[in-house]
């Protein structure tokens, strides 16, 4: 894991940025000190320099010519579990009575059951220093009884364990803990000893050497210990994907990185899933690309975002790490993590990624071919508004067929089509489906697509239009169809059509216009409006399909020219972090930015982001321009590259090109004339979001 070392409290603070860096230079380790043997005896009569160098010498040999590849046998579907960093980090609550209480809940949840199989430790599990014969020494303060205790415990419950070490002379953790470069041998084989069953192995205090040379070298040294113990080691290689170990690991790991870090938001989260899924090719059985650990249950977003979140991570074939509290989580947490169905999609032993079909502005259709012939398909909404998505069955790779069999694997229901595959999803939303052409489709009711036009936003007081649609998917008729809206109290909703349909032939809709207002004085925010359909098959069969929607209430624009830094916004994404309201990014908490700085000017108003970033603010077609002065703030000190864009509404309508800390900043203006929504948008310089601070100085609205 990297990060910026700076009054931030990002992830985990590396001692030093050079280190870190120097991922690929081939530089000589430091000898190691006080090694032991194998099997745990001392080795006070040979010198640390002697062992170290036999280790590096084995390094050397098996990365001009490896002797021990995989696959193995071990990960052959992505594994399942849980690991406690991104809900503990480093905090006293990580110890030995939470690991045994997530192995507890494992088991009475439901988890296990589900699949999850992995209790693992992360960082800080260690002493910061060795014993004297250059053991690793668990923390008697959060492990008192030793790692292999806690071992024997996930093992009595039918699970396994997994730790973490780095493949550097210290982890990440400002702490210090040692990490394992010179010392592979001893802590595989002091792993193997106490029951481990997964190794994480991270990347930090790397000292230049090799990034192949070392991660083979700890493959060699778990294997050498596997042998010894009958214990196999499941291998995660976590090297932030900088060398991109998916072109080179499949015989060294069972998964690797292909991002940095997540974090608990939906800019984060996308971000990741964007670089994961190009890389489909590389993943398979017992190599798995490995976007980083699921958030889901710890917060930052909404459910419906967690909810994608799983579903794209599950297309993926990702490995699925629990990353909340379990002693904490909701019930709706534990509901979308224990969905078996998502989770059989991840599962599945043909153990193909899912491939990205289209992804036109932001609506994306992802397709996962299935063991049984049928395909996983993901209408991935990214936009801050509801979205029509569509693709056909033969977009997804299945054959011609009279009819498909569709499965709702959210809503746990089957329907029919007749080859559309189609639905309105909610802004930030998923819909998971699964379409078979297995021929049992006339035994299921007809799918229908609902949609609405407008509605996105609404004046406190004012009706505005809307219009739904039922339409008709199946290859067989919809009949009795009947469509109903319905709002929060007091607001008011009024049919102007018809709102029900005897009969829906395949691809026909039935469209009806309705008045909505939301009351006098109904205070800005969100609220939810449900669109809901009721109709019959041709033998009788009842069915419904319902499409929750949120609406927001709005205040129109000032008229004038407004700093945006002062301006409410309709949502906010960000890297790390919030974004800032006239000051700089902070990285960490709400308001913990400094003056937003270009080239060494100051400047009092506008927005501190952090790439991948959007802010979208309501300008009601009332407003003509946007204007700032751009740039990566001089907090960075020597990194950031970040490229600037304007968007009004679905339209980009200026944009810069790749900014860095060495320039000046750059004046930029867009003309947004009846734009209803204007987004400003940060994206990375192509190198990933590493001290990406992006300032948009002196930001102005014209109304």
């Amino acid at each position: 894991m990297r990060h910026l070392p700076s009054r931030t409290t990002r992830r985990r603070v590396v001692g030093s940025l050079a280190t870190v860096l120097l991922c690929a230079g081939g530089l000589a380790a430091p000898a190691a000190a006080g090694e032991s043997d194998a099997d745990g005896r001392a080795t006070a009569d040979r010198t640390a320099t002697d062992h170290s160098t036999t280790d590096r010498a084995a390094a050397d040999r098996t990365a001009a010519g490896p002797d021990v590849k995989l696959p193995d046998g071990l990960a052959l579907t992505p594994p399942m579990g849980f690991n406690n960093w991104n809900s503990t980090h480093c905090r006293a609550e990580f110890d030995e009575a939470m690991v045994k209480g997530i192995a507890d809940i494992f088991v009475e949840k439901g988890l296990k059951k589900a699949g999850y199989e992995y209790v693992n430790l992360d960082d800080c599990w260690a002493l910061p220093e060795r014993d004297a014969n250059g053991k690793l020494v668990p923390d008697p303060k959060r492990f008192p009884n030793g790692i292999k205790a806690v071992a024997d415990y996930v093992h009595a419950k039918g699970l396994k364990l997994g730790i973490y070490t780095s493949a550097g002379t210290k982890t990440c953790n400002e702490a210090g803990f040692p990490g394992a470069l010179g010392h592979e041998r001893n802590d595989a084989q002091q792993f193997a000893d106490w029951g481990v069953d997964y190794l994480k192995y991270d990347n930090c205090n790397n000292q230049g050497v090799d990034a192949k040379k070392r991660y083979i070298a700890m493959r060699d040294a778990l294997k050498a210990a596997s042998e010894t113990t009958g214990r196999p080691i499941v291998y995660s290689i976590c090297e932030w994907g900088e060398n991109k170990p998916w072109e080179w690991a499949a015989d060294v790991g069972h998964l690797w990185r292909t991002t940095g870090d997540i974090s608990d938001n939906w800019g984060s989260m996308v971000s990741i899933m964007k670089r994961n899924l190009p890389l489909a090719k590389y993943a398979g059985p017992g190599r798995w690309n490995d976007p980083d650990m699921l958030e889901v249950g710890n917060g930052g977003m909404t459910d419906t975002e967690y909810r994608t979140h799983f579903s794209m991570w599950s297309i993926m074939a990702a490995p699925l790490l629990i990353g909340s509290d379990l002693r904490k989580a909701s019930p709706e947490t534990f509901e979308i993590l224990g969905n078996e169905e998502v989770v059989a999609v991840d599962q599945d032993p043909l153990g193909k990624q899912g491939e990205v079909v289209s992804s036109e502005s932001g609506r994306w259709v992802v397709a996962k071919e299935m063991k049984d012939g049928s395909r996983a398909v993901a209408l991935f909404n990214e936009t801050d508004s509801a979205q029509r998505l569509a693709t056909t069955a033969k977009a997804v790779g299945l054959p011609e067929a009279a009819g498909y069999s569709l499965r709702d694997l959210w809503r746990h229901k089957n329907y029919q089509t007749a080859g559309g595959i189609s639905a309105t999803v909610p802004a930030h939303g998923t819909v998971l489906l699964r379409v078979s052409a297995d021929g049992k489709w006339n035994a299921y009711p007809p799918a229908v697509e609902l949609g609405l036009d407008g509605g996105d936003f609404f004046e406190a007081g004012k009706a505005a239009p809307i219009t739904t649609s039922v339409t008709n998917l199946g290859r067989t008729s919809a009949r009795q169809v009947a469509a109903s809206l319905s709002a929060p109290e007091g607001w008011r909703v009024k049919a102007t059509s018809p709102t029900t349909a005897r009969s829906l032939a395949t691809g026909k809709s039935l469209r009806t216009s309705w008045q909505v207002a939301a009351p006098a004085g109904t205070a800005p925010g969100t609220y939810a409006l449900t669109l809901k359909s009721t109709y019959r098959s041709p033998s009788g069969v009842r069915a419904e399909n319902v499409l929750p929607l949120s609406v927001r209430v709005v205040v129109a624009p000032p008229a004038g020219a407004s700093g945006l830094g002062d301006l409410p916004w309709l949502s906010m994404t960000n890297g790390w972090g919030p974004a800032e309201r006239n000051t700089s990014n902070g990285e960490g908490a709400l308001g913990d930015g400094k003056p937003i700085t270009i080239g060494g000017k100051v400047y009092a108003k506008g927005l501190g982001a952090h790439a991948e970033s959007s802010v979208a603010y309501y300008a009601g077609r009332a407003c003509e321009k946007v204007s700032a002065d751009v740039g990566v703030d001089d907090e960075t000190l020597t990194g950031g590259t970040v490229a600037f864009e304007v968007w009004a509404d679905d339209k980009k309508v200026a944009s810069t090109g790749v900014l860095t800390n060495a320039m000046s900043a750059q004046p930029l203006s867009a003309d947004v004339t009846g734009a209803q929504v204007v987004r400003l948008v940060v994206t990375d310089g192509g190198d990933g979001i590493y001290a990406d601070h992006a300032d948009w100085a002196d930001a102005t609205l014209t109304c």
